[in-house]
C-alpha cells in the first residue's frame, strides 16, 4: 500500500530540515548545506537567511564564512539563479547546474559581442578578454570590475545587448565577461565594496576557494547527487517541484531519479516521491516562529506551495513569482514584515495564530531590530505587503 505523508508531516519536516524549529547549526557552511545551497540574488537574503537558522551568528561572523574562512562560494546556478553554496558541493552544482547556465550565456554573450562592433571575431575577442582578465586577476589577487577595467582595455568595450527589444541597452564589457567566468568557475565574488548588503563584489580566481579549480565530476552523475540532496532537505516533493527547482527538463529529471532509490507516496491526492527508507513520520517540533527574508530559500523551495503558503500567495509575492519577507508559524507561512523608515521591524498577521504565538512573532521582530542595527534592507523585488509595511 502506497504511503501517506499529510501536510502537518511535512510542515514538520520543513521545520526541521530547514533548522527554523530547531536552529543550531554548527557553521554558516552547515546551514547553506542543510539547505543545499542559500538563495543568494538579493545579498540582504544570505545574511538573514542564515541568521533566521544560526541563532548569535551577526553579519561579521557571516563575512568571515564567506570572504575569509571562504567555506562557501556564492555562484550562478539552479533555474539561472544566485545561490550561496557548501564548498563540497560546489562540483556537484557546476556540473548539475551551473555548466549549463554557463554555455547558453556563453552563446548569448558571443552574439551579443558581435553586435558591438569589436572589430574582431566575436568568439576570439571574448577569449582575449577572458585570458586578459585571469591574468590581471591572478597578479593582483583580487580587484573590482571597475578595477579590471582599467588595467584590461577590453572590458571597457561597450556591448550592445537586446537590440530590437524593449530591453535592449548598451553595457560595459566588465560585468559581462565576470559574469561569464564566473558560470563557468573560473572566478569566484569576493567581498562586496561597501556594507553586506552591497552587491558591487571584488572578483578573485577559483583558487581563492578550491585551490586547483573545481573538480570536473559526470553531468549525470552530478544531477543525480543534486536530486538526492534536494529530496533528502526537501522531501516529499513532486516532480513539478523538482523541475521547478532545479530548472531542468522533465527528461533529465527522470533520468536523474532513475539512478536514486526512492518511494512513491500520496502528498493529499498528488503523486510524490521521498527516498527510499524516508517515509518514516518525524516527530512533530515546539511551536515556533520564524521571521524569513524576500526569497529565503524555504519559501522558493518548491512550486506547489499551497501546503505552506495557503491563500497568501497574492500579498507576498510579486507577479514573476518573487517572495517577500514572509513570517511563519509552526510550518505555514501566516503573514509578512518589513522596515520602517526608521529601521523598526513591523509585521501584519494574514491569518490568526493566538496571543501566545503573537507574543512570540513580537519578541522575534524585536530581535531582528536589534540585529539589523540600523541598516535598512529593502527587498530587490517589491510586493504588495512589504511594500505597504515598509511606507
Amino acid at each position: 500500500m502506497q504511503r501517506s505523508i499529510g501536510v502537518p508531516q511535512r510542515r514538520a519536516r520543513l521545520a526541521l530540515r530547514h533548522r527554523l524549529a530547531a536552529p543550531g547549526a554548527a557553521d554558516v557552511a552547515q546551514v547553506a548545506r542543510d539547505l543545499v545551497a542559500v538563495h543568494a540574488t538579493d545579498p540582504a537574503t544570505v545574511f538573514l537567511s542564515i541568521r533566521a537558522r544560526l541563532p548569535g551568528v551577526g553579519p561579521p561572523g557571516i563575512e568571515q564564512a564567506l570572504y575569509e574562512d571562504r567555506t562557501v562560494l556564492r555562484m550562478l546556478a539552479m533555474r539561472r539563479t544566485m545561490f550561496v553554496v557548501p564548498l563540497d558541493l560546489v562540483p556537484v552544482v557546476q556540473a548539475a547546474a551551473s555548466a549549463a547556465v554557463a554555455a547558453e550565456q556563453r552563446k548569448r554573450l558571443i552574439v551579443f559581442i558581435g553586435d558591438s562592433d569589436v572589430g574582431t571575431d566575436a568568439a576570439r575577442w571574448l577569449a582575449a578578454a577572458e585570458a586578459e582578465t585571469l591574468a590581471v586577476l591572478t597578479a593582483r589577487g583580487e580587484a573590482t570590475a571597475t578595477e579590471l577595467s582599467r588595467e584590461v582595455p577590453l572590458l571597457r568595450q561597450p556591448l550592445r545587448l537586446g537590440i530590437g527589444t524593449k530591453w535592449e541597452t548598451v553595457q560595459g564589457a566588465s560585468g559581462r565577461v565576470l559574469l561569464q567566468l564566473g558560470a563557468e568557475g573560473r572566478v569566484g565574488r569576493g567581498r562586496p565594496r561597501g556594507t553586506w548588503i552591497s552587491s558591487q563584489y571584488r572578483w578573485a580566481p577559483i583558487d581563492a576557494w578550491i585551490p586547483g579549480g573545481i573538480p570536473a565530476l559526470d553531468p549525470a552523475d552530478a544531477r543525480r547527487e543534486l536530486l538526492r540532496r534536494w529530496l533528502a532537505r526537501f522531501g516529499p516533493g513532486t516532480i513539478a517541484d523538482l523541475r521547478w527547482w532545479t530548472g531542468w527538463t522533465a527528461r533529465l529529471v527522470q533520468q536523474g531519479l532513475a539512478g536514486i532509490a526512492v518511494e512513491d507516496v500520496d502528498l493529499d491526492g498528488r503523486p510524490g516521491i521521498v527516498l527510499a527508507g524516508d517515509g518514516e513520520p518525524v516527530a512533530e517540533p515546539d511551536p515556533w516562529v520564524a521571521l524569513l527574508p524576500a526569497l529565503d530559500t524555504t519559501v522558493m523551495g518548491w512550486k506547489d506551495r499551497d501546503w505552506y503558503l495557503g491563500g497568501h500567495g497574492p500579498a507576498l509575492f510579486d507577479r514573476n513569482g518573487n517572495a517577500g519577507p514572509t513570517l511563519w508559524c509552526a510550518g505555514r507561512v501566516v503573514g509578512g514584515w518589513g522596515q520602517r523608515p526608521d529601521g523598526d521591524v513591523v509585521f501584519r498577521l494574514l491569518e490568526d495564530i493566538g496571543q501566545e504565538a503573537i507574543a512570540a512573532v513580537e519578541a522575534e521582530a524585536a530581535r531582528l531590530t536589534a540585529w539589523l542595527d540600523g541598516v535598512r534592507v529593502v527587498p530587490r523585488f517589491s510586493t504588495p505587503l512589504q511594500r505597504e509595511l515598509s511606507s
